[in-house]
């Protein structure tokens, strides 16, 4: 799949501001400091559309963007962050609970973890979550260029073993610096846009 176009269609930081179409999305969730805006910039080739920050926790909406007027990826804020209010917290929550539960526009969830660390508790009941709600598991491991090339199959056994998956080609190691992986993502979106 080519990239020709991507568009910033909506930010919603309540569930009345999500688009009011039937384009298909998938979602892309994470933890705060996992490098999704990273992916997301590196992913569709713009530099600046998803804001990094090297604060985690900068996502507090969630962002739909448009691909070549056909469908959206969406970007939502990230879990597990510790330094902002309890009130915050539980405002970010309910708006992905009710994205994720309650919208029929989603094809697919990806989560995205850090190919250097185990899945934490948070990353292994999102992905149970997935799991339930009938999405394939696919799992993006950032920061893949962080690590040496030679721990990759080890690195990649620890979150098979801590998410309990069976199947290794679920499992995309990405580097937002070297694209690694990039066209075989790009292939898979594809795939779930046109099933």
């Amino acid at each position: 799949m080519k990239i020709k176009s991507v568009n910033l269609d909506q930010v919603a930081g309540f569930a009345s501001q999500f688009p009011n179409d039937d384009f298909e999305e998938i979602a892309f969730a994470g933890r705060s400091n996992v490098g999704k805006s990273s992916f997301i910039n590196s992913f569709l080739d713009k530099k600046n559309l998803a804001k990094t920050s090297s604060k985690p926790g900068k996502t507090k909406t969630i962002n739909f963007y448009k691909i070549n007027d056909k469908f959206r990826l969406v970007d939502l804020p990230g879990y597990g962050y510790a330094k902002v209010s309890k009130t915050e917290k539980e405002k970010w929550n309910n708006l992905i609970h009710k994205y994720l539960y309650e919208r029929e526009n989603l094809k697919e969830v990806f989560l995205l973890v850090d190919i250097r660390h185990a899945p934490t508790k948070q990353d292994k009941e999102m992905y149970d979550w997935i799991i339930d709600s009938g999405f394939t598991g696919f799992v993006i491991a950032t920061k893949y260029d962080k690590i040496p090339k030679t721990h990759l199959k080890k690195h990649i056994k620890e979150i098979m073993k801590t998410l309990n998956i069976d199947d290794e080609g679920l499992i995309f190691a990405y580097s937002s610096i070297t694209s690694h992986n990039k066209n075989v993502l790009l292939e898979q979106v594809e795939v779930i846009v046109n099933s």
